[in-house]
C-alpha cells in the first residue's frame, strides 16, 4: 500500500553496517518523493486562493520547461 506520496514505505537497509550511507539514500529517496517540500508548504497556513496562484505558476514553470526543452532537441 503506498501513500500520497508515492512511498510505499520509508524503508533502507543498511548494509557492511554502514548507516551514513544508508541514511544518505534515505533522504534523497524522500527528497524525490517531495517529501521535504511539502512539510516546508505546510509550516504555515496557504490560503486557498494562494495555493491555487503557486499552482498556477508551477504548471506555467515545468510548461516553459518542456518548451525549452523540445526547441533544444530540435535544433
Amino acid at each position: 500500500m503506498s501513500d500520497k506520496l508515492g512511498l510505499s514505505t520509508a524503508e533502507v537497509v543498511v548494509k557492511d553496517n554502514n548507516l551514513e550511507k544508508a541514511l544518505k539514500r534515505l533522504k534523497r529517496k524522500l527528497e524525490r518523493a517531495g517529501l521535504f517540500k511539502e512539510m516546508k508548504r505546510r509550516r504555515h497556513f496557504e490560503k486557498p486562493s494562494e495555493r491555487n496562484r503557486r499552482k498556477r505558476q508551477e504548471a506555467e514553470r515545468r510548461r516553459r520547461k518542456k518548451m525549452r526543452k523540445e526547441a533544444q532537441r530540435l535544433s
